[in-house]
């Protein structure tokens, strides 16, 4: 048992002082009280140094493309968007070995952990050897994916990702994408295997994903949820949706629907879906989306890196949609940027301040912060993103010593860390009830960067 003593924490239902957090040997709340005054010390308490807030979800990773980051920023004609985007990615990922994919991945996840997110969605499609072989070992990539979780001390939802075709209509896939192709009883085989090795592993949690509308037929799409459902009745399923304006023009052409309208008539879809992006809706779409319970996965950084447009954010939160945050390519890892970008493109377009905000709490930082930590607990299928019993032990301990959070209380403590704070305001970050940053170094991060930079010697 640890019992963790905060001089002030956020709960539930706002803020407390002199709060102590109970955790069980497996990472699990089994207390929490507040006090009007401090309790006196312990010998088995440990008294965190600053604001404690719960551990951000981060809801859509594509792991290996952290590895990439700085080297798709050079023109390569006079209109670069998506598509050229992913030409790069292709050739990137030809050399990519299990062994590689291990390195890269623990290295991204030391940087979400440090940058306060103690929870990913690994969106993984690389399944096959260079030449579209599976491996003897089919789940081989997904394993050396969720063994850097383990070592890291992230907690991981791993989806396997259901890819089968290069465009609506079911087009034949393209050379580069052989590493990604299963049909549905292939991935569910990867799905299978990896259901029964982590069942008793708290710190996993299995899901399922269709890249997209146009990777994945209306047929496989319905056989491969059904089947998913089948194995994890409870899991989480993602699709990317509407991410590109050339993608939503294809699935019009095909189909006479935009994706996200195609896929809330035809996908059976539930609260246990998340749509990825999301980025091009009308406002039909909007509506039905924000009332069917899916959640959007959002990842500002990465959307506006590769041009992608801007998501409807303000009407969908009147709406009562709900949201969460991903650093997808990583091209940033940052829970204050996905944050502070989802308010400030809003504010661009509106022309107006403080837009996601609620009636009954003026606080932009802390509505953005809390509706990011429940939709994302939701997206993972995990119990997190509260400090309350029954849930996991993920928290951030906030640096108050920083220049600009000097003085600040409360709701102030979040509007400061997003909006003002040019420093990474976390301190330390306790993952499944194991501290897993100090003093914002994390326990295995020369071992692990050590290797990564022996991976990325072969990528020059």
């Amino acid at each position: 048992m640890t019992t963790l003593f905060a001089p002030t924490a956020l709960l539930p239902d706002g803020w407390a002082d002199n709060v102590l957090v109970e955790i069980d040997k497996d990472g699990w709340i089994v207390g929490v009280d507040s006090f009007k005054t401090a309790p006196a010390d312990g010998k088995n308490v440990e008294i965190a140094a600053g604001a404690v807030v719960p551990g951000m979800p981060n809801v859509h990773s594509h792991a290996f493309q952290r590895a990439m980051a700085g080297l798709t920023e050079r023109a390569g004609g006079k209109k670069d968007n998506f598509w050229s985007w992913r030409e790069t990615m292709y050739r990137f990922l030809l050399d990519l070995t299990p062994e590689d994919m291990e390195s890269i991945a623990a290295q991204v996840y030391v940087e979400m952990l440090k940058a306060g997110y103690t929870s990913v969605g690994e969106f993984h499609y690389i399944h096959h050897s260079r030449e579209g072989k599976p491996y003897e070992d089919r789940a081989l990539m997904s394993r050396q994916v969720i063994k850097a979780a383990l070592e890291t001390g992230i907690a991981i939802t791993h989806m396997p990702v259901l890819y089968a075709y290069s465009g609506f209509g079911a087009q034949p896939p393209a050379e580069p994408q052989k590493r990604f192709v299963n049909t549905v009883p292939e991935i569910m085989k990867i799905v299978e295997a990896l259901a029964a090795d982590y069942a008793n592993v708290p710190q996993v949690t299995l899901g399922f994903a269709h890249h997209s509308l146009r990777a994945v037929s209306p047929e496989m799409l319905r056989e491969g949820t059904c089947a998913a459902r089948e194995i994890l009745p409870r899991a989480p399923i993602h699709i990317h949706a509407a991410e590109q304006s050339g993608e939503v023009e294809n699935c019009i052409a095909w189909s006479g629907k935009r994706p996200v309208e195609w896929l809330l008539e035809n996908g059976n879809v539930d609260d246990r879906w998340s749509f990825i992006h999301c980025t091009h809706l009308v406002e039909p779409e909007l509506e039905a989306l924000a009332s069917s319970g899916v959640v959007v996965g959002l990842c500002p950084t990465t959307e506006a890196n590769l041009g992608d447009g801007v998501f409807p954010l303000a009407p969908f939160f009147d709406a009562g949609g709900r949201f969460s945050i991903g650093s997808d390519s990583h091209i940033s890892i940052s829970v204050t940027e996905e944050l502070r970008w989802l308010e400030y493109v809003q504010r661009l377009v509106l022309r107006e301040r403080t837009v996601i905000k609620e009636t009954e709490n003026p606080s932009v930082g802390a509505v953005l912060f809390e509706r990011a930590l429940s939709g994302g607990a939701q997206s993972l299928g995990r119990r997190a993103g509260k400090i309350e019993i029954g849930h996991r032990a993920d928290f951030l301990v906030l640096d108050q010593s920083l220049p600009c959070m000097t003085g600040k209380l409360r709701d102030h403590i979040l509007d400061t860390a997003i909006f003002a704070a040019n420093e990474n305001p976390v301190k330390d970050v306790m993952a499944g009830g194991r501290w897993v940053v100090r003093d914002r170094h994390h326990k295995r991060e020369e071992h692990i960067l050590a290797r990564y930079r022996e991976t990325m010697r072969k990528f020059k």
